[in-house]
């Protein structure tokens, strides 16, 4: 049998009715007469859900078992066994139970493929690998089960399941997805409306990626070249010459005037590398193109006609947007029509836009290397041409009875040729005149005067004029095309030094300037910025790094080098960077081909402060991240564990106080006991509230002293008031003391005794031990629960971070034992660690230090 084809139902968030959708195909596939079963479907105890399981064929699942708990998993070899035509499986993102064959569901799916069932199943966006990340940033919930996008995108349909945030939150208020209980904290955390919108967009995007390759696979596959207008795609052809950001703004104008419009942006390079455009500005531009939502490409071809028509045709773009042309009249008439009126020729259903812009018309303005040599270097060539032609007439001049006039024309040829690789084109050409003036007057009748009797002769003395001046052409431009590749070739491996730089971890920003110091050998190099505030300013820079100028002020963000250069007037050189900012350089003057480099170096070091800066602010929004994220999570307590003991207490005094119910004395005894536990709770609570606030604002008074680990502990566990045997303690008596505050170390135990009781299987009892270890002693509190992974141990200890099991269950609680646990043992000096228990389960290791031989005196200290 073949592969079986597979089916993806792709919802937004938890909720929209994707298990619904797969049930209900079912359905319509067992009515058409089709084989279906369903391998797994997750009901979450939904009863519409459960209904339409009713009429299916269900496969049992396998019962698994990990750390003494019952897991229920799709069983493969039954569903493999069975061989149906269809197998519906939920939630394709699920991580099987630790022990099971293969660790992810969708892995079983590919089984069920390969043998030739044909799957359908269901994925919620942020299970889908490429977008985990930004499905974190926008709900701040991490997602640790995930699926390759190559999976869902090999499906043979994806189907989103889709629903409005706000449909979807009357659903939620309704108790149709989570139970009761977890109604409110889920609708104030991520099922925010715009945590919904965003995710509603983001499955959109997605989907309509997927679909786009859907369709450029088709097109490939058919041999289809032709243009289909299903999305407006807008090319922007770049050259890097000044008129690229006046382009790209007008294609993001251009592509935002369609829905779902997408830019591209492409520069056309020539295969040997010679004619190439300003690195600065095409690095500029990449900047920009990628600030307005544009991908940049750089395509090598000779033919830049041909090469963007192709690179446009492959994209399936319906426009092209390109600069009117820089060339000057004269040498657009010379030259013959360019590269817009080429593409516009060629395009054919592709429409083009010719963009007017400041620079048209006006010639060629990119940076390039000089034309010729250095003066020195024509001097030279000159100098060398005198003392050739001066020492090789007299030579041939005693041997003209045995020469020709076309044998001396070629010597002479050569010694044009010399003059041109040493001086270049201009020395050369003065050689080959002078050289035809000598070969009149020496070697064509009659001698010694420029008269010239035969038509041949003056013929040949014009012709070797116009080679002369062809050759030293050609050999002065292959000689400066053979420089310009040595100097691209250094630039290469100046740049590639950069990103090296970069990539082995270097600080961006210092990395750049120092970069920049060693490459051009400069005494220092500083990064300033324009400020616009006045000198002084109380919030800004201080003033020994804020001067005046005529140009303004400005501040020094970075520098490398001896005395850093505080304005551009401190500077031999400046490079402008934007309006803004300016990279300054001082020790000597550089020519025109190193500034065109350093071009390119000033724009990495705008983007390395651009990153610079965002990463302050990221760290800047840590705090009120964080503040928001306890405020949510206090609000969250506050909802549910705080109203719960209240509403029990309250509803059971207003019982007892009813005057309609003659309440017998053991009715009375069980809602005062009833009372009596929901306001231990609400105590427990509101004093684990009051530590956190203690911890946080560092005004926790410590008193330590000597005291015996084994008292403590008894104590504690008594005051705990769990049932008898519940808990077995193993401190010996013969332990040495430690120094700790009681009562903090009293709270230390009973919050991870209580967390450990309430993670632990039925009936198994949790074991504390004590031992000693050289200068500290160590309690153990053992538990046989479903422990922590070793990823997720620190996170445990986050104010509010509760450990549920695999299955949907929740612990009472709100998740501040651990967290006032560690902080309580820091404060008295010790410390508080988790570790595997043998055999499953997780021990959490209190370390106390024993007191000094002579003991300090107790007085009280103060720990943040």
């Amino acid at each position: 049998m073949g592969r079986g084809r597979l089916r993806v139902y792709l919802g937004a968030a938890p909720g929209v009715g994707k298990t619904m959708a797969m049930l209900d195909e079912g359905h319509r596939r067992v009515a058409r007469g089709t084989d279906v079963v369903v391998g797994y479907a997750e009901t979450h105890s939904r009863h519409r859900t459960v209904e339409k399981l009713e009429g299916l064929d269900v496969v049992p699942r396998k019962q698994m078992t990990y750390r003494g708990a019952s897991f229920a998993e799709m069983d493969v070899d039954a569903v493999l066994a069975r061989r149906p035509q269809v197998a519906l499986v939920d939630e394709l993102a699920h991580t099987n139970v630790p022990g099971s064959v293969r660790e992810k569901r969708w892995q079983d799916v590919e089984l069920l493929l390969e043998a030739g069932i044909d799957v359908i199943t269901t994925v919620n966006i942020q299970h889908l690998e490429s977008v985990n990340d930004v499905v974190e940033a926008i709900t701040g919930v991490p997602q640790r089960e995930t699926v390759p996008d190559s999976v869902v995108r090999a499906a043979e349909q994806v189907e989103l399941v889709d629903m409005t945030p706000e449909a979807l939150r009357r659903r939620m208020a309704h108790g149709n997805i989570y139970a009761p209980e977890k109604v409110d904290a889920a609708l104030s955390n991520y099922f925010r409306a715009g945590n919904l919108t965003a995710l509603r967009e983001l499955a959109l995007l997605w989907l309509a990626d997927s679909v786009d390759e859907g369709l450029q696979r088709y097109r490939e596959q058919h041999g289809i070249t032709s243009m289909w207008e299903t999305r407006e795609r807008v090319v922007v052809a770049l050259t890097g010459g000044p008129e690229g950001d006046a382009l790209l703004r007008r294609g993001a104008r251009i592509a935002a005037r369609a829905t779902g419009g997408e830019m591209l942006a492409v520069h056309v390079a020539r295969s040997d590398g010679l004619a190439g455009a300003s690195i600065a500005s095409l690095a500029s531009q990449r900047v920009l193109a990628e600030s307005v939502g544009a991908s940049f490409h750089s395509v090598v071809g000779d033919d830049v006609p041909r090469a963007l028509l192709d690179f446009a045709q492959a994209h399936n773009a319906t426009q092209i947007v390109l600069g009117a042309s820089r060339r000057s009249p004269l040498r657009a008439a010379l030259t013959g029509a360019g590269v817009g009126a080429s593409v516009t020729r060629m395009s054919g259903p592709i429409d083009v836009h010719m963009v007017s812009h400041d620079f048209m018309g006006k010639g060629r303005v990119l940076p390039k290397l000089a034309h010729g040599l250095s003066p020195r270097r024509r001097l030279t060539g000159a100098a060398v041409g005198v003392v050739l032609l001066g020492a090789l007439t007299p030579l041939l001049t005693s041997l003209r009875d045995h020469a020709s006039l076309a044998s001396d024309s070629l010597i002479y040829l050569v010694v044009v040729v010399i003059v041109a690789l040493i001086g270049g084109v201009y020395p050369a050409v003065v050689a080959a005149v002078v050289s035809a003036l000598l070969i009149n007057w020496y070697f064509t009748p009659p001698l010694h005067s420029f008269t010239v009797h035969s038509g041949n002769d003056v013929i040949a003395l014009i012709a070797y004029v116009i080679v002369a001046a062809m050759v030293s052409w050609v050999v002065d431009v292959a000689a400066r095309r053979t420089r310009e590749a040595a100097r691209a070739s250094a630039e290469s491996e100046t740049l590639f030094t950069l990103a090296g730089s970069l990539l082995r971890g270097e600080q961006a920003l210092p990395a750049l300037l120092n970069r920049v110091l060693e490459a051009f050998a400069m005494d220092a190099v500083s990064l300033l910025r324009r400020d616009t505030e006045a000198p002084g300013s109380s919030d800004g820079p201080s003033q020994s790094q804020r001067i005046g100028s005529l140009r303004g002020t400005w501040t020094c963000l970075a520098s490398v080098g001896d005395r850093p250069c505080l304005q551009p007037d401190d500077g031999d050189i400046e490079i402008p960077i934007d309006d803004d900012l300016a990279l300054v350089l001082r020790g000597r003057q550089l020519p025109a081909e190193d500034r065109r480099v350093l071009a390119a170096f000033a724009a990495e070091v705008a983007v390395a402060y651009q990153q610079r800066q965002l990463r302050e602010a990221a760290a800047a929004a840590v705090p009120a991240r964080e503040a928001d994220r306890m405020r949510t999570a206090l609000l969250n307590a506050v909802s549910h564990d705080l109203r719960s003991p209240l509403a029990i207490a309250k509803a059971t005094v207003t019982s007892l106080r009813s005057a309609d119910v003659d309440w017998t004395e053991d009715d009375r005894q069980q809602l005062l006991a009833s009372a009596d536990g929901a306001l231990d709770r609400l105590t427990d609570l509101v004093t684990n509230l009051l530590d956190l606030s203690r911890l946080q604002a560092g005004v926790l008074s410590v008193f330590t002293r000597p005291l015996g680990l084994e008292d403590v502990v008894n104590l504690t566990v008594d005051h705990l008031g769990v049932p008898f045997g519940s808990v077995e303690v193993d401190v010996p008596t013969d332990l040495p003391e430690v120094q700790a505050d009681p009562g903090l170390l009293d709270r230390v135990v009973a919050n991870v005794v209580q967390n450990a009781l309430r993670y632990s299987p039925e009936g198994t009892p949790v074991r504390v031990a004590g031992s000693a270890h050289g200068e500290v002693v160590e309690l153990r509190v053992i538990d046989l629960g479903p422990g922590i992974p070793l990823a997720e141990r620190e996170q445990a200890f986050a104010p509010f971070q509760r450990r549920d099991d695999l299955s949907t269950s929740v612990t009472p609680g709100v998740g501040l034992g651990l967290a006032i646990a560690r902080g309580f043992t820091d404060a008295m000096g010790g410390s508080l660690m988790m570790e595997d228990t043998p055999g499953g389960g997780l021990t959490v290791v209190i370390s106390l230090p024993v007191p000094f031989a002579t003991p300090p005196p107790m007085q009280p200290q103060v720990h943040p």
